[in-house]
């Protein structure tokens, strides 16, 4: 009997490893995600100013500008090819958060006559050095 318990604590043990080691996997990766999406934008002709900007509404992970529209970016990275891109789910709800990012934003930032928009940029991993890249541009959009 003993050694059954003993057994269950150390596998206990494994599992919150395991675990931890999981969620620090998954935060580099959510790191690394953010770091080649503001490249990707980058790259495309668009200027990042922030990233990962906090307020009372949330965290948008890129704010970048895209000529004269400013763009809110949530970034979704996952490792697993054999289920595709991140999905975007609450759609409804995400917009209504989003908006309340912008607007905090946008009470401290000197910008006139400027478009928003909001974008999804989702990464699936699919090597070492490789990854597929799907921007969707005008994610929230109701049109």
């Amino acid at each position: 009997m003993t050694s059954k318990a003993t057994i269950t604590a150390e596998t206990t043990r494994e599992m919150e490893s395991a675990t931890t080691e999981s969620r620090e996997d998954a935060k580099i990766l959510d790191q690394r995600g953010k770091e080649a999406a503001a490249k990707f934008l980058e790259r495309r002709g668009y200027d990042v100013i922030e990233r990962n900007w906090s307020c009372y509404a949330g965290t948008v992970d890129i704010i970048a500008n895209d000529e004269d529209t400013l763009v809110f970016v949530e970034v979704n990275t996952c490792r697993d090819d054999k289920g595709g891109f991140p999905a975007e789910t609450n759609v409804a709800e995400k917009r209504a958060q989003y908006e309340k990012i912008a607007l905090a934003f946008l009470t401290d930032y000197d910008a006139v006559d400027m478009t928003v928009r909001f974008d999804n940029i989702s990464i699936v991993v699919i090597g070492d050095d490789r990854a597929l890249v799907r921007h969707h541009i005008g994610i929230h959009s109701t049109c």
